[in-house]
């Protein structure tokens, strides 16, 4: 007689073991790289894409970058003087909040502290940030094929042609940005979220001691908005004046 189905047991309790193997793995290459590096420092991520944050491991290449549980870092690295790993790095842990992560590297630490100065790229903003200029639509006809787009996020339209008897404003400086405002950013090819990396702190091998990094301001620039390429779809002319005045 075959086995009933419905007597089978199931547990709820019943965990995936990659979870720990991984957090295992993680904290066991931290402590290695403390052996194999002179320096570690702890970085924190504005706007992150995975794409951008691969072309920096490319670009410090003999360097080694970790991004996953802070927590398991923090206990990696020591919470305190009797948990440490080596002397002093209990003192990264508290900056260990948030989106950050761990690089290690031989480089002078003043090369890594130049190199993430003057990195900056320019993506398309997503759902839930917060809007880093304003942005309005001129009053006219909007001259591009995404009429469909524009009527379902709400932007008037007249004679079945996206024609804007009135400037209609996109977002404002300062606002959270929804998923329709960042379609009609992506539509317009207005790019606001700049993907940068703040360095917080480090630690040195040779003197033992976690130096604490201040802020920097990024250049800005004198443009307000950062143009990417137009999306395939919206035309060259869209780019008009009108449209560069709108933006403040």
């Amino acid at each position: 007689m075959p086995k009933s189905k419905r007597a089978r047991v199931v547990h709820l309790t019943k965990v995936d073991k990659k979870g720990k193997e991984l957090s295992l793995k993680l904290f066991a290459n931290v402590r290695e790289s403390l052996d194999s590096y002179q320096h570690c420092f702890v970085f924190s991520v504005e706007n992150m894409r995975n794409t951008y944050l691969k072309d920096v491991r490319n670009e410090l290449s003999d360097c080694r970058l970790f991004f996953g549980k802070t927590k398991v870092m923090a206990k990696a690295l020591g919470s305190d003087p009797s948990s440490e790993y080596q002397p002093n790095t209990s003192l990264l842990s508290p900056h260990l909040v948030g989106n950050v992560g761990l690089l290690f590297t031989n480089r002078e630490p003043s090369s890594i502290i130049t190199f993430f100065q003057d990195l900056s790229k320019t993506d398309f903003a997503r759902a839930g940030t917060e809007a880093s200029r304003n942005f309005t639509i001129p009053a006219g006809i909007v001259y591009s094929m995404g009429g469909e787009i524009a009527a379902e996020n709400d932007v008037p339209m007249a004679h079945r042609k996206i024609t804007l008897e009135n400037p209609y404003c996109v977002c404002n400086e300062g606002e959270v940005l929804d998923s329709r405002q960042t379609r009609l950013l992506k539509l317009f090819g207005v790019a606001t979220a700049d993907f940068t990396v703040q360095l917080v702190a480090y630690w040195s091998a040779a003197n033992q001691e976690v130096t604490e990094i201040e802020a920097t301001e990024m250049i800005k620039e004198d443009w307000t908005m950062r143009r990417l390429p137009a999306p395939r779809f919206v035309k060259e002319y869209m780019y008009t004046s009108n449209i560069k005045t709108a933006i403040s």
